[in-house]
């Protein structure tokens, strides 16, 4: 009897022991479950791709981030994506980065067979939101390979009115570097450029005739085409330039001896005769400003006064009569910026074809 009795507590504690180390190895499953599912989710899920590529580009590892399966891509896939094909690869490069920070995963969806991964950040300060499509591409060893199903290039379509040279995040481009049609390129021809997405992408010019800051574009969706409308605005050391080559070609009318000095906008018509040539003067110069012309620049119309000295011989009776005139009279004209850099202006009259 008092052997039945103690061979009972031990079963019973020996079933407890056997309760507690099943419990234990639940737990511990659980545990195991769970850090695989957390190791999975932050270092070989959708999401760890997504954030591996944007962290390439927050160190500035273009030519890295170019080679992360499904970013690089080719005309094909352009034009199905309704973007020209010869859109210039010149801005994916480190220089033409802008800063990306505080990446964060928003959210990881399925999507027909894939995964939509969405994260914030920061780019140059302005936050952001992009969505990513990526699908598994294969095996490497136990852990799966991914790749973005729709490319995260996009393309920001630069129209930059009144200069040819530019400068891209800090990236200085000149128009005919990385257009398609190279020296050929029109002033009013759209620039297709692919970037990166997302990144916040500026446009600054600084060059002896124009000037322009302060115009950019978030670029936040993948393969979208982003217009960026840039007009520059002329230098005080180009207005400058342009009244003096003005001031010089009116100088140059007031040498002709004549009434109406050829291809210059001012003149004198009489009903007598002139007993000696006329002597031209400018006694009030225009006050030349430059304002932009689609892709080039004009001169817009302007006030001036030319004076003459001549005398007028009489038809009625023969006497000579000295006369000093002032002539008001106005000018506008047209400016083109030659492939060397120069400017070729052409000056003329209102409702009259400009003369160089």
């Amino acid at each position: 009897m008092e052997r039945a009795r103690t061979s009972a507590p031990r079963r019973s504690r020996l079933g407890v022991d056997l309760a507690m180390l099943v419990v234990v190895g639940l737990v511990l499953v659980a545990a195991l479950g769970a850090g695989g599912a957390t190791l999975y989710q932050q270092f070989y899920g959708p999401s760890a791709f997504v954030v591996r590529y944007l962290d390439l580009l927050s160190s500035g590892r273009a030519a890295d981030a170019l080679r992360v399966p499904g970013v690089a891509i080719d005309r094909e896939t352009l034009e199905k994506a309704g973007i020209t094909p010869t859109a210039s690869e010149a801005m994916l490069r480190r220089s033409a980065l802008a800063p990306l920070t505080d990446v964060k995963v928003e959210s990881e969806k399925p999507v027909d067979g894939k995964t939509a991964v969405t994260v914030s950040y920061e780019a140059s300060g302005h936050p952001g939101t992009s969505t990513f499509l990526i699908e598994q591409d294969g095996w490497a060893g136990v852990t799966p390979n991914w790749r973005f199903t729709t490319s995260p290039l996009a393309v920001v379509e630069l129209t930059l009115l009144g200069a040819d040279r530019f400068a891209f995040n800090g990236f200085e481009v000149d128009r005919r570097q990385v257009s398609a049609d190279g020296p050929d390129a029109g002033a009013l021809d759209p620039l297709p450029l692919l970037v990166f997405t997302p990144g916040l992408y500026s446009v600054t010019v600084e060059t002896p005739i124009a000037t322009a800051s302060g115009h950019g574009v978030l670029a936040d969706t993948p393969l979208a085409v982003t217009p960026l409308d840039v007009q520059t605005t002329p230098t005080e050391e180009f207005i400058d330039v342009v009244q003096e080559r003005v001031e010089e070609f009116l100088l140059q009318c007031t040498t002709q001896e004549v009434l109406q000095p050829t291809a210059c906008p001012f003149g004198l018509r009489v009903t007598n005769r002139i007993a000696s040539p006329p002597k031209w003067s400018i006694a009030a110069q225009p006050e030349v400003t430059v304002a932009p012309d689609g892709g080039q620049w004009q001169i817009p119309t302007t006030d001036a006064v030319a004076h003459v000295e001549v005398e007028i011989r009489s038809l009625f009776d023969g006497s000579i009569e000295p006369m000093s005139e002032d002539v008001p009279f106005q000018l506008n004209g047209t400016i083109a910026i030659l492939p060397d850099g120069k400017a070729s202006i052409r000056i003329g009259s209102p409702g009259e074809a400009p003369a160089d």
